[in-house]
């Protein structure tokens, strides 16, 4: 246990850069957001949102600290801290919420049933999939057909839930 600690705490990432697109980590990591972000953030581990960022995405992630301003759907597996000057636009899940007085949250807050398998949990499509697992889209459209990965089909598309997919790459049925 206390190595996955040190592994968590090696993996510090601290960006201070305008940047968009989709973000994603498979492993735990110290992630530190000081400039502008667009897009879609998926992290595990710890998430820091500093007062100079200026974010506009949906955010998925475990543990998440924001100080700046994010504008966007945050669900956070863990718990989420708004310290000021905090702005969010956007609505929260959490199991824990903790909002510190100057801090601005503005949209709707869910705190029940925030586990796994829940209808909150993340839903990806098969390109989602693919560029998460790093192989081509027939391949995981394959594994889904097989039943290999966990899917289910929706209006004849696959749809993956994320905490499933994890679950999957935990057990390395690859």
């Amino acid at each position: 246990m206390a190595k996955k600690k040190e592994e968590l705490e090696e993996k510090v990432l601290d960006v201070d850069a305008s940047m968009q697109g989709t973000i994603t980590f498979k492993d735990p990591v110290n992630l530190r957001i000081n400039g502008s972000f667009e897009g879609k953030l998926d992290t595990r581990g710890n998430l820091t949102i500093g007062e100079n960022a200026k974010i506009r995405a949906n955010i998925h992630g475990d543990r998440i600290v924001v100080a700046g301003k994010v504008t966007g759907d945050i669900i956070a597996t863990q718990g989420l801290s708004l310290v000021p000057p905090a702005i969010v636009e956007g609505n929260v899940t959490a199991p824990r919420l903790s909002i510190a007085e100057g801090a601005i949250l503005e949209g709707q807050v869910a705190m029940l049933g925030v586990k796994e398998g829940d209808a909150l949990d993340v839903h990806l499509t098969l390109k989602d999939v693919a560029h998460y697992l790093e192989v081509e889209a027939r391949v995981v459209e394959e594994w889904a057909r097989e039943k290999k990965i966990p899917a289910q089909q929706e209006n004849g598309e696959w749809v993956f839930k994320k905490s499933s997919v994890d679950r999957w790459i935990q057990q390395e049925r690859v």
